[in-house]
C-alpha cells in the first residue's frame, strides 16, 4: 500500500468513528476543544500533506481502541489520547487557522446544545 492509499484509509476512518467517539465521551474530554481543531485543520483541503498526515495519526489514535490507556478508565483514560493530540499540535502549530478553532467552538457549541440520545 503506498502513502496515498495509507492517508485515504485513515481519513476513512476517521470520517467513519470520529463524531461517534467524540460524541460519546464529550463530557469527559477536557481536551475537546483541541481535538476539534486538529479535525477541522486536517481535513482543510488547503492544510499541507505532511501536516495532515501529523493531525490524522493523532485523531487515529483517540479512536482507537486499543491505545496506552484505556478510554474507558475513570479520569486517566484520556491522558494519552490529550499527549499525543497536544504534541501532533504543537509540531503543526503554524499550520492552525483562527478558522480551525472558530469551527471547533462553535461545533462545541452545537454538541452542547443537542438533545441527549
Amino acid at each position: 500500500m503506498n502513502d496515498d492509499e495509507r492517508l485515504k484509509r485513515d481519513e476513512a476512518a476517521v470520517l467513519r468513528d470520529f463524531w461517534r467517539k467524540l460524541v460519546r465521551f464529550a463530557a469527559q474530554i477536557p481536551f475537546a476543544e483541541d481535538l476539534l481543531t486538529a479535525y477541522y485543520c486536517a481535513f482543510d483541503r488547503h492544510t499541507p500533506t505532511h501536516v495532515r498526515v501529523a493531525l490524522i495519526g493523532a485523531l487515529l489514535y483517540f479512536i482507537s481502541p486499543f491505545d496506552v490507556l484505556p478510554d474507558v478508565l475513570p479520569i486517566v483514560g484520556f491522558t494519552d489520547d490529550a499527549a499525543v493530540v497536544a504534541g501532533a499540535i504543537k509540531l503543526v502549530w503554524d499550520q492552525i487557522k483562527p478558522e480551525h478553532r472558530d469551527a471547533a467552538r462553535d461545533a462545541l457549541v452545537r454538541m452542547s446544545k443537542a438533545p441527549e440520545a
